[in-house]
């Protein structure tokens, strides 16, 4: 069989897969279509280092890994700064006590995660957060890498990606607050 039909193949059995888990990552079919096309891309020109030792999905999965990451530090680099004016005055402070008071979860606490009206309501939530925040809480809480991975991928100290972290979760609970807790 020829590289070209092995690839046609390829493209036909892998396609779907690979377009799930990169709009999953990016949460943008447009986008994750244009990477699923850089990643058969990347498959075909280096074709000849696939030694076959595990599945090609796996080998095309690991493309798209990096593909999403070359996606996220371009978009990372070039959105512009955040301000926080929402959250503190212009001592520093906070401008309110809020987000130090508890959530009133009671006995649903465990039980939130498999809400599917909640989960709604977090996803939207999260892609409301501004793309220098959303970016980083994806690859930390989504993907699971360590701090030192996405440091290290967007290019930005550790220590900025605990603020960016932190600073996306007040944002986080700041929706939550109004568009779940405030309406249960």
């Amino acid at each position: 069989m020829t590289k070209n039909e092995i690839f046609k193949r390829w493209v036909e059995q892998y396609s779907e897969p690979l377009l799930r888990r990169s709009v999953y990552l990016l949460s943008d079919k447009i986008e994750a279509e244009e990477v699923v096309q850089e990643v058969f891309i990347a498959a075909f020109s280096s074709y000849d280092s696939f030694k076959g030792k595990s599945q090609p999905l796996t080998w095309l999965l690991a493309i798209l890994n990096r593909k999403v990451a070359d996606f996220y530090r371009k978009k990372y680099r070039s959105e512009p700064q955040i301000y926080l004016d929402h959250f503190f005055d212009e001592t520093g402070s906070w401008k309110s006590d809020d987000v130090l008071r508890d959530w009133d979860v009671s006995e649903k606490e465990g039980e939130l995660l498999d809400d599917g009206d909640f989960n709604k309501t977090l996803e939207e939530c999260m892609e409301d957060l501004p793309l220098r925040w959303k970016i980083p809480m994806k690859m930390y809480y989504l993907e699971e890498k360590k701090a030192q991975e996405v440091s290290q991928e967007l290019n930005i100290s550790t220590t900025n990606l605990w603020k960016i972290l932190q600073r996306s979760r007040m944002q986080l609970r700041e929706c939550l607050e109004f568009n779940w807790f405030s309406k249960s």
